[in-house]
């Protein structure tokens, strides 16, 4: 779910993106959805970026790509000059998926980097890397791939080197091995141990030690779903 101000200000952009090609700028941004400095807009922008809705493009000024819209987005809440475009994304959307899904069909999925399975490290977001992942494995939701780097999960059955699909969450049930943003920069892979107040990431390896954190240093971004490997 997005906050009412990242809502906001990912369909200014996107208006913006269909109206004239060009990203608005962060001033724009900032009068636009009447916020007293741009720190807010950064604030905005990261988070929409962290919940793949909103990308930034390297080496260019000025440059945002909305990714996705909000599935509950109807096309009759979008402006005007909108809704023709959006009815025919969401058609096309769900025919590709339609055709994805089919028997022994693969899908494509965004290899995002990779993700320790050990000491924590910053994930890296390349998109332009792509992953064939078997239609079987995948839900409804939004899916994206990681590179497993470590040892920490191995009694798990995840080795360095393989691949991990995960379906993006902010929210998982104890236990399930997730993807964690750990103190707003750090990305590990580990199972989710919720203790009172404490969160606890726990590997699955006895030569790593649980690392327990507040629940305001640890932020779910997704679960496993299933695993690729290469021999």
């Amino acid at each position: 779910m997005l906050t009412r101000k990242q809502y906001e200000l990912l369909m200014f952009i996107h208006d913006r993106l269909q109206n004239s090609g060009v990203s608005p700028s962060f001033e724009e941004m900032k009068e636009a959805l009447d916020l007293k400095s741009k720190s807010g807009i950064h604030r905005l922008i990261t988070g929409l970026e962290e919940r793949g809705f909103l990308r930034r493009l390297p080496n260019r000024a000025r440059a945002l790509e909305v990714v996705r819209l909000p599935e509950n987005t109807a096309p009759e809440q979008l402006p005007i000059r909108n809704r023709r475009v959006e009815m025919l994304r969401q058609k096309e959307v769900g025919s590709r998926r339609s055709m994805m899904r089919g028997g022994g069909n693969t899908v494509q999925l965004s290899l995002y980097g990779r993700i320790a399975a050990g000491t924590p490290i910053e994930a890296l977001r390349d998109h332009s890397m792509l992953v064939d992942v078997p239609a079987t494995l995948l839900g409804r939701g939004d899916h994206y791939a990681l590179e497993v780097e470590g040892d920490s999960m191995i009694d798990a059955g995840i080795l360095d080197g393989d691949t991990v699909v995960i379906e993006r969450s902010e929210h998982a049930s104890n236990g399930d091995i997730v993807v964690a943003l750990v103190e707003g920069h750090e990305v590990t892979l580990k199972r989710l141990r919720r203790k009172g107040d404490s969160v606890a990431l726990e590997p699955a390896n006895s030569n790593y030690e649980t690392r327990i954190y507040r629940p305001d240093q640890v932020n779910i971004q997704g679960r496993l779903v299933g695993l690729l490997r290469k021999y």
